[in-house]
C-alpha cells in the first residue's frame, strides 16, 4: 500500500485536491502556492523516506476558532506537505473502507450529503418513529482512542510502513501558542485524514445499530436513533451509552443528549414542525432552526454595515455569496415568508449604505433630484434630522432606490434564489 500511496497519479490527484482546498500554512508557514516548487526540490528524498518507513510528520499547528455558543473549537492544521501526504493516504484508504460503511452514514462520503441525512430523519419521523434518542458525543475529535482506531484499520490494511506512517500522524504533537503538546488520543479537525478516520471508528456504532434493527441517521459525529415509544427510546439510549463508553471509549455530553420529540429536535440546522395540511395529521415538515437564522442575519449585517470601507459592487458580491450558500443549504425547508422579510431588511440596509456614502447634504440633494425627487422635497430630505436608518426605511429612498435599480447594480433577492433552487 505504501507504493500505492506514492504512486505518481495518486500524488498528482492529492496535489490538485490540496490546491483546490487552499487553507492556511502550518508550523513551517509554507503556503499552498509554494508547495509545487518545494516538491520539485525535495520529493525524491521524501518519497524514499515514505517507502522506507522513515518519514516523520511535522507538528500540527493548533488554532482555536470561535463557536456559535461562545466557546472555541481547536483545529489542528498540518503543514502543506503533510496535508498532501494525508490526502494521498485518504485516496488509498477510502476505497477499502467505503464498501464497509453503512447506508445511513452521510458525512464526508462520496455521493452522500447533509440533505440526504435530513430527508431520512424526516422520513423516519413521518413513518411514526417520533421518540428520538439524540446523543451528543463530548469533544469527539479530541477523544478518539488511537489503539482502537489502529486496530480497526489493521484488520483491513497489512502494510507495516503505511500503518507506521498513520500512527505517526495520529501521534504528531500539536503546537499551541508556541508550545508543543504530546498527543495520545484524538484526531484533530483540520487535516484530510480526520473525516475518514472518524467514519472508520463510528462505523462500529453504525453496525451495532444495524444489527439491532434500529432506524438511525449519522452525519460524522452527529447521530440520532428513531423509535416508536419513549420506553424503547430510554432503553436504547442507555444501551448505546454503554456501547460507546465501553466498546468505543467515547464519552457522551449528557447535558446535550436526551430523548426528544420532533418539535424539540434539531438536526444539522433544521427543525421539525407539524404540518397542518389536510390528510397529513401527525406528519412533520422541515423548518430552519432559529440559530441558523441568527447566524445568517449576523453575516448579512456584517457585510451591509455602513462603516465598512467597501465599494457597493464588492458589497453586493459578498452578499450574493452568503445568500446563495445559505439558500442552497436550507432549500429543503419552507422559508418563503421569512426570507421575504429578510430581503426587505437587506434592501433597507443597502439603502442606508448608499445614503451614508452620499455624506454631505448637498450631494444628497443632487442625487435625490437625479432619482426623480422634486427640488424642494430633495432639499428638505437632504437636511433632515432623521437618523440614517429611518431615512433608509422611509418612502423617499424606497421609491427612488427601487428594487429594480438595485437589481441593475447586481442585487438579487433571496426569494428569487430560493425559487430557482427549488425548481431545479
Amino acid at each position: 500500500m505504501i507504493k500505492a500511496l506514492t504512486e505518481r497519479q495518486n500524488m498528482r490527484d492529492a496535489y490538485q485536491q490540496v490546491v483546490r482546498n487552499k487553507g492556511a500554512g502550518g508550523v513551517d508557514h509554507m503556503k499552498v502556492d509554494d508547495l509545487l516548487s518545494h516538491l520539485t526540490d525535495t520529493w525524491a528524498i521524501t518519497k524514499s523516506f515514505l517507502e522506507e518507513g522513515k518519514y516523520t510528520p511535522q507538528p500540527i499547528k493548533g488554532v482555536e476558532i470561535p463557536k456559535s455558543n461562545g466557546k472555541t473549537r481547536l483545529l489542528g492544521i498540518p503543514t502543506v506537505q503533510d496535508r498532501l501526504i494525508q490526502q494521498a493516504m485518504c485516496q488509498v484508504l477510502n476505497p477499502i473502507f467505503e464498501a464497509e460503511f453503512q447506508t445511513h452514514s452521510y458525512g464526508f462520503r462520496p455521493n452522500k450529503s447533509a440533505h440526504q441525512a435530513v430527508i431520512q430523519a424526516l422520513a423516519n419521523i413521518n413513518d411514526g418513529y417520533q421518540d428520538i434518542v439524540d446523543i451528543d458525543l463530548k469533544s469527539f475529535f479530541d477523544e478518539v482512542d488511537h489503539a482502537l482506531l489502529l486496530e480497526l484499520i489493521h484488520a483491513k490494511v497489512k502494510c507495516p510502513q503505511f500503518l507506521l506512517l498513520l500512527k505517526r500522524y495520529l501521534r504528531a504533537p500539536i503546537q499551541i501558542n508556541g508550545k508543543l503538546i504530546r498527543r495520545r488520543k484524538g484526531v484533530p479537525q483540520g487535516g484530510p485524514l480526520s473525516p475518514l478516520l472518524s467514519n472508520i471508528l463510528l462505523n462500529e456504532l453504525d453496525k451495532e445499530l444495524e444489527k439491532r434493527g434500529h432506524r438511525y441517521v449519522r452525519y460524522a459525529d452527529d447521530f440520532s436513533i428513531y423509535l416508536k415509544s419513549k420506553k424503547a427510546a430510554k432503553r436504547t439510549g442507555n444501551s448505546i451509552f454503554l456501547f460507546l463508553k465501553h466498546k468505543l471509549k467515547l464519552p457522551i455530553n449528557k447535558e446535550k443528549s436526551g430523548i426528544r420529540r420532533p418539535h424539540n429536535f434539531k438536526l444539522l440546522g433544521y427543525g421539525f414542525v407539524p404540518t397542518y395540511k389536510k390528510g397529513e395529521r401527525g406528519k412533520y415538515q422541515l423548518v430552519v432552526d432559529q440559530k441558523a437564522w441568527d447566524r445568517l442575519k449576523a453575516s448579512l449585517k456584517a457585510v451591509t454595515r455602513k462603516t465598512i470601507p467597501m465599494s457597493f459592487d464588492e458589497r453586493i458580491t459578498r452578499l450574493k455569496s452568503i445568500q446563495r450558500g445559505w439558500v442552497n443549504y436550507f432549500k429543503l425547508a419552507s422559508i418563503q415568508a421569512k426570507i421575504k422579510k429578510v430581503d426587505e431588511w437587506i434592501r433597507n440596509r443597502l439603502r442606508y449604505c448608499i445614503w451614508h456614502h452620499w455624506k454631505k447634504p448637498e450631494r444628497k440633494r443632487k442625487n435625490l433630484i437625479r432619482l426623480g425627487i422634486a427640488q424642494g422635497q430633495a432639499y428638505a430630505w437632504s437636511r433632515t434630522r432623521m437618523g440614517g436608518w429611518a431615512v433608509a426605511c422611509s418612502p423617499i429612498l424606497g421609491t427612488t432606490i427601487t428594487v429594480k435599480r438595485l437589481q441593475i447594480r447586481g442585487y438579487e433577492s433571496m426569494l428569487n434564489l430560493y425559487r430557482r433552487c427549488t425548481e431545479n
